[in-house]
């Protein structure tokens, strides 16, 4: 594990493996630098491979107030950690803050999406004051809570499966991230628009599953048509989930054209 330190002071944890250009993973909500681990290492056989924890979460530092803002920073110091630019894969939340990033004007040489939970066009209707009450939830000790808030309205979760993932036994994994699914939430809530992509000229790869749930393929097809330079791939028969073995050849091919 390596740290390097963002513009606030925050600490952030991440690996690197591998040779070649860099690219650097961006988890979503209840991820931490494990999940893209399979992925970048089937990339590392080409690619500089860069996964971190983001800040609220494993073994990165957190610093309030809260901003996108600081996100993006964090993520421009890996960048730099990589060199001068790197290539970015964006999962889920993590996805949209990337665009952020790119809308900014961060280093990033490629961008590859995996479902961004975007809505340009205002088809789903944000549950109010989301943020507001999950970091009430969290400040009253209330994790676990805050953690079903986050299914219940953002994921849209049934109660009999909320029901069944209380009792199971990785939940109190799932209450460990109870902070950083505030952080989340705003990245969803604020998303992005068709303006601020209009402005991203970077190339881009946006993925999604065929089989995943609510509008997520939808979503993610309308967010690379708003892109001047982006593209729609979708994956027969995939979820939300990252297969790697399904998604790392298409990435590569992204990666190397």
């Amino acid at each position: 594990m390596n740290k390097v330190t963002s513009v606030d002071g925050t600490t952030i944890a991440f690996d690197r493996a591998g040779s070649g250009p860099a690219i650097v993973f961006v988890v979503g909500a209840f991820n931490d630098r494990s999940t893209c681990a399979p992925l970048a290492d089937a990339l590392a056989s080409d690619h500089t491979v860069i996964t971190y924890d983001r800040r609220g979460r494993g073994d990165s530092g957190d610093t309030r107030p809260y901003a996108i803002e600081r996100e993006i920073e964090d993520l421009d110091a890996l960048i730099a950690e990589a060199g001068e630019s790197a290539a970015v894969f964006g999962y889920s939340s993590g996805a949209i803050l990337a665009l952020r990033a790119a809308e900014r004007g961060s280093a990033i040489t490629r961008l590859a999406l995996y479902e961004p939970p975007a809505d340009l066009d205002g088809r789903a209707a944000r549950p109010a004051g989301i943020v507001d009450r999950l970091a009430a939830l969290v400040a009253e000790g209330r994790r676990g809570d805050a953690v079903q808030l986050f299914q219940r309205e953002l994921i849209g979760m049934p109660e009999q499966v909320l029901a069944q993932i209380r009792q199971a036994p990785f939940f109190g994994a799932l209450e460990e991230f109870a902070q950083s699914v505030v952080y989340d939430a705003t990245i969803v809530v604020e998303g992005v628009t068709r303006a601020g992509l209009s402005n991203v000229d970077t190339a881009t790869l946006v993925i999604s599953g065929s089989a995943s749930f609510l509008d997520l393929p939808e979503a993610a097809r309308v967010v690379a048509e708003a892109l001047p330079n982006g593209r729609h791939h979708s994956l027969d028969g995939q979820t939300h989930d990252i297969v790697t073995e399904v998604v790392a050849p298409v990435v590569r091919g992204f990666l190397a054209e």
